[in-house]
C-alpha cells in the first residue's frame, strides 16, 4: 500500500496544530500582542484589499467548492466500497489539516485574545436588576427619540430606505468617528457582501458570518431591514479581529451608533434594546411587561415585522445546525455557546455606566 509521502506529512501534522493552538489559547497576553495586535492586522488588510473589490462573495463559492470535494470524497469511497480506505482518509485528513491551519492562521486565533472589556480599560462588575432597568429604559429613551424623529408619528413602523450597498458604503463612517474615542477599533479597507447563500442562512437563522478564509463579512440580505446596519457592523467587527459574539455585538452596536445616520443610530438602540430587554425578562417577567409599555407602537410594529419574518423560515433542521454552532463556539473559547451573544449586556451597561 502506498502512501503519499505529502498526505502524511500534512495528516500528522494535524495533532500538533491542535496541541499548538490549545498552548496558545492558554497566555491570552500572548496571543493579544504577538497575533490579534501582532500578524493578525497585517493578514486581515491584505485579505480584505485581496479580495474586497470582488462584487461577489469568494468565500461563498470556496465553502461550495469544499462540500463538493466532501460530497465527492464520499461518493468515491462508496462507489469502490471502501477501497483504498486508508490512503483516502489520510489524503482527507492532509485536507482539514490545511483548512484547520489556515482557519487559525487567518483569524480563529482571535477567539483566544483578551477580553474586550480589559481592552477597553472597562472595570466590570456583577451587574444588578436595577442597573439593568436604568441602563433599558435609557435605550428606550433613545429608540423612542430616533423612531419618532424618522417617521413624525410614534405609531409608525421606521421603513429603511437604503439599498444593502448603501449602507455596506455608509457603515465605514461609523467606524471612522468611533476610532477618535476608540482608536484600537480602527477599520479599513471594506470587504462586506451580500452572501450568496443568504436564502439558506435564513432557513438557518442566522443573519451573516465571516468567512475566516477569504476575510469577507458575508450579510444575509433577505433579513428585515432595521435592523440590518447593526449586522452589518458587527461582521465588520469580526473582521477587525474581534472572534467572540458578544464583543462583535457591542463593538456593532458602538459603530452604528457612532453613525451619522439617523437610521443606524437607531438600529443601534433597537439591537441594545431586544438585549437588555430580554435580561430583563429572565430576571424581572412584571417589570419587562412595564418597560413594553413605554416603547413606542411604531418600535413594537417593527419587532413584530422582524419575529413574524422568522418565524416564516422556521424548520426542523434550524435546531441542529443551531446545536452544532452552538459546540463550534464552546470549542472555541466561549463557554456559554449561543448564550455568548447575550452577554453584550454587561458591556453596554458599563458604557452606560461611563458616559452618563
Amino acid at each position: 500500500m502506498n502512501f503519499n509521502k505529502k498526505h502524511l506529512f500534512l495528516a500528522f501534522s494535524l495533532p500538533i496544530m491542535i496541541l499548538l493552538v490549545q498552548l496558545s489559547a492558554k497566555n491570552n497576553a500572548f496571543i493579544e500582542h504577538y497575533y490579534s495586535n501582532g500578524i493578525y492586522p497585517y493578514i486581515s488588510k491584505f485579505l480584505r484589499i485581496f479580495l474586497g473589490w470582488i462584487p461577489f462573495s469568494v468565500g461563498d463559492l470556496l465553502i461550495t467548492f469544499l462540500l463538493f470535494i466532501f460530497l465527492r470524497f464520499l461518493f468515491r469511497l462508496i462507489k469502490t466500497r471502501f477501497k483504498n480506505f486508508i490512503p483516502k482518509m489520510i489524503h482527507f485528513t492532509a485536507i482539514i489539516a490545511i483548512i484547520y491551519f489556515c482557519f487559525y492562521l487567518f483569524w480563529g486565533l482571535n477567539y483566544y485574545r483578551e477580553p474586550l472589556a480589559k481592552n477597553l480599560n472597562y472595570h466590570q462588575n456583577k451587574y444588578t436588576t436595577a442597573q439593568l432597568i436604568s441602563t433599558t429604559t435609557l435605550i428606550i429613551n433613545k429608540l423612542n427619540k430616533y423612531q419618532f424623529e424618522l417617521t413624525n408619528n410614534d405609531s409608525l413602523k421606521v421603513k429603511n430606505p437604503y439599498s444593502q450597498k448603501e449602507m455596506y458604503k455608509m457603515a465605514i463612517n461609523g467606524y471612522k468617528n468611533l476610532e477618535t474615542d476608540f482608536p484600537q477599533l480602527k477599520y479599513q479597507y471594506k470587504s462586506v457582501k451580500s452572501s450568496l447563500m443568504s436564502l439558506i442562512q435564513t432557513y438557518n437563522g442566522t443573519s451573516g458570518y465571516l468567512n475566516p478564509l477569504t476575510g469577507e463579512a458575508q450579510v444575509n440580505s433577505r433579513i428585515p431591514k432595521t435592523g440590518y446596519p447593526t449586522t452589518i457592523c458587527h461582521e465588520m467587527a469580526h473582521q477587525i479581529g474581534f472572534a467572540a459574539e458578544n464583543e462583535a455585538n457591542f463593538i456593532g452596536f458602538l459603530a452604528a451608533n457612532y453613525n451619522d445616520d439617523l437610521y443606524f443610530k437607531y438600529a443601534s438602540y433597537r439591537m441594545a434594546f431586544s438585549y437588555c430587554i430580554s435580561e430583563i425578562r429572565k430576571r424581572d417577567f412584571k417589570q419587562y411587561k412595564e418597560l413594553w409599555k413605554t416603547v413606542n407602537p411604531g418600535i413594537s410594529k417593527d419587532f413584530n415585522a422582524s419575529y413574524h419574518f422568522w418565524q416564516e423560515y422556521k424548520n426542523p433542521f434550524e435546531p441542529i445546525i443551531k446545536k452544532g454552532y452552538n459546540s463550534y463556539l464552546k470549542a472555541n473559547n466561549q463557554t456559554n455557546g449561543i448564550e455568548s451573544y447575550n452577554y453584550v449586556v454587561d458591556l453596554l451597561i458599563t458604557y452606560f455606566d461611563d458616559i452618563e
